[in-house]
């Protein structure tokens, strides 16, 4: 079983940074899904920066939202929250 997402922002370019339940720290890149009529509203910049945390996964203010399984598998894992 995957990690779930604990915290996301949106970052320019259509990506997002992301820490996950296991602590591992990724960015997830939304551009390669724009073209798809399902996720094309999120190129309204403003509908892309509603994006939050929603049962383990993202989700937007316009009920778009990703599988929580391809949110991970997809993002480049960059490094390891460090808690203390």
């Amino acid at each position: 079983m995957n990690p779930k997402v604990k915290e996301v922002k949106p970052l320019e370019g259509y990506k997002l940074f992301l820490v996950f339940t296991n602590n591992e720290i990724g960015i997830f890149d939304v551009s390669q899904y724009l073209e798809d009529k399902f996720w094309s509203g999120l190129k309204d910049i403003e509908i892309f920066k509603t994006v939050k945390v929603s049962g383990g996964s993202i989700e937007w203010s316009n009920g778009v939202d990703f599988c929580p399984d391809e949110v991970y598998e997809k993002s480049n894992i960059i490094g390891k929250e460090v808690v203390a």
